[in-house]
């Protein structure tokens, strides 16, 4: 599940390089100046860290970084959900940067943005740099690491939160329409006061249209009747006289002509269409006479129908359909949204957040003294005798999605000094040895395969560097460690030594690691020993702690 290996092509001063990383402790080491970071910023870089033209071996195009993992079940997780395929138990991050600063980034061959790097990326490595104590001074941080020691889920109180959060959203929008509402009610009852005097009705429109136009052109339409009715019936030469006779002269010759029978009936049938229209026109000229007084109220009528249709900015006949949707409007906000449902719905969530934060404040309270007092026994060993460390939970102004407390660090560095909080320690490599040994504290509940520490050992020496490597090589049992490192103390504890070396030549400067023999560490860590140069004496010692570790 950890980190298997690691390759680098034209990164820096690297032109290309592949190393095999096994489980336990390992140490890399190297002259100063040799590199020994760049597997580190490297690594960073493939799980997300900011892209920067500067990581681009000087002349070439671009860098390359590639990284194989085991796949740990957070990650395989995140990678089902993030619909990238994982076949077997194989994980391979890729990321290049050209020499425009410009980056890519793949995991399992699938394109992915820096930002799902980072996801991934905590999920599988965690790295203590030089300044890996300054997130002890946040304490948001300082909370997450309490959690996680005390196996605390707080899961349930962001979910109570969220829904407490949801349900004041819902009072205050609520409310807020509330207050508005009314105004809106005043004036949907003034547009529909004003409306109800007119009360037009679905089809009414087309109705008056109708009637306006026979009443504004009787006198043309009286005319075009009597004109009709007289060239039907009432004239001298009138149609229906004209079919008449055109049926008698064909009936006189039926007896020479059968045909002349269908002819003759379709002409009385002729003739009986012609009398019902003319009977219709009398009809009509009887009940049709000019009405100025209707007409007039008709004009009215259409007027204040343009009038209200131009106010509701609609076509007259869609007026009846809005009208309609107003009402609908008046009735919504006559059934106004119950507050009183939602205010007990607040105080409800805000009761189920309370008691569930409490409990969360209970098991932290619980679990605080037996952290304090691993990590301080920690420190002591790592030369701060007399050191304490201190966990305080203290009640939060107000509340907050993690529950209502504020967790913070203090540490005393020597005894007789009271514990201050750790933003508050002055000495880098006090803290550096805190970072360590909380990291020492916490090994077990830490949710990645792989810890990695980038020269945390700095400013220490003696017995306390030999603690410092007893403790990684005892983290590494239970995880894979890699530590940077420039103590001979430190690396002499390792499962495994990789060595980072420089060399110069005529094409430039080129780094580059190994994997040391047993004899080869011997060397290694004589060199380390003896600063200036390898002796007899510094071989001697070398030999003997790769021997007692």
């Amino acid at each position: 599940m950890s980190l298997q290996r690691i390759s680098l092509k034209d990164f820096v001063i690297v032109d290309e390089l592949a190393l095999d990383l096994g489980t336990g402790f390992t140490a890399l080491t190297g002259e100063t100046g040799a590199g020994k970071s760049i597997l580190i910023d490297a690594l960073q870089l493939a799980l997300g860290d900011r892209a920067d033209a500067g990581v681009v071996r000087e002349g070439q195009l671009r860098a390359e970084v590639a990284v194989e993992f085991g796949v740990p079940p957070l990650a395989r997780l995140w990678l089902d959900e993030a619909g990238i395929d994982c076949e077997g138990n194989e994980l391979l991050v890729r990321r290049t940067v050209d020499n425009q600063g410009r980056s890519r980034g793949w995991v399992n061959g699938t394109a992915v943005t820096a930002t799902q790097l980072r996801e991934l990326g905590t999920l599988l490595v965690d790295i203590h740099g030089q300044h890996a104590w300054q997130g002890l001074m946040k304490a948001e941080s300082s909370r997450e690491l309490l959690d996680a020691y005390g196996h605390i889920d707080t899961q349930p109180v962001q979910a109570c939160w969220a829904e407490w959060q949801h349900a004041k959203a819902r009072l205050s929008e609520a409310e807020q329409a509330a207050s508005t509402g009314e105004a809106e009610r005043e004036r949907l009852l003034w547009q529909l006061a004003e409306a109800d005097k007119l009360a037009p009705q679905p089809g009414e429109w087309a109705s008056l249209q109708e009637e306006h136009t026979r009443l504004a052109n009787v006198v043309s339409l009286t005319e075009a009747a009597h004109t009709a009715l007289g060239l039907s019936s009432e004239d001298d030469v009138a149609a229906l006289g004209l079919l008449a006779k055109a049926q008698q002269a064909l009936e006189q010759r039926l007896h020479q002509e059968p045909r002349f029978a269908a002819m003759a009936e379709a002409l009385a049938q002729a003739s009986l269409l012609a009398e019902e229209t003319a009977r219709d026109l009398q009809a009509y000229l009887r009940h049709t006479e000019a009405d100025p007084v209707r007409l007039d109220e008709l004009e009215q009528r259409l007027n204040q129908w343009m009038s209200l249709s131009k106010r509701h900015r609609c076509a007259p006949e869609e007026l009846p359909g809005v009208l309609a949707t107003l009402r609908q409007r008046l009735s919504a906000l006559d059934s106004a949204t119950d507050l009183d449902g939602l205010r007990a719905a607040v105080a409800m969530s805000e009761r189920a957040y309370a008691e569930i934060s409490k409990e969360i404040s209970a098991l932290r309270q619980s679990c605080k003294e037996k952290l304090a007092t691993e990590i301080t026994s920690t420190i002591q060993q790592l030369g701060m005798a007399g050191g304490v460390f201190e966990v305080q939970v203290t009640p939060l102004d107000k509340p907050q999605v993690s529950g209502v407390d504020r967790v913070e660090f203090l540490v005393a560095g020597h005894a007789g000094m009271s514990a201050k909080p750790v933003a508050k320690v002055a000495s880098g490599g006090e803290l550096s040895r805190l970072s360590l040994a909380i990291a020492v504290a916490t090994s077990q509940v830490g949710g990645c395969p792989t810890l990695i520490f980038d020269e945390v050992d700095s400013g220490i020496g003696g017995t306390v560097a030999h603690t410092v490597g007893q403790l990684m090589a005892r983290l590494g049992e239970g995880r894979q460690v890699l530590a940077v490192t420039h103590l001979a103390q430190v690396a002499a504890c390792a499962h495994h030594h990789v060595q980072v070396s420089k060399q110069a030549s005529a094409a430039g400067v080129r780094s580059g690691v190994k994997h040391l023999s047993q004899d080869e560490r011997v060397t290694e860590v004589a060199r380390m020993l003896g600063g200036s140069g390898v002796t007899q004496a510094s071989v001697a010692h070398a030999r003997e702690m790769l021997t007692h570790g």
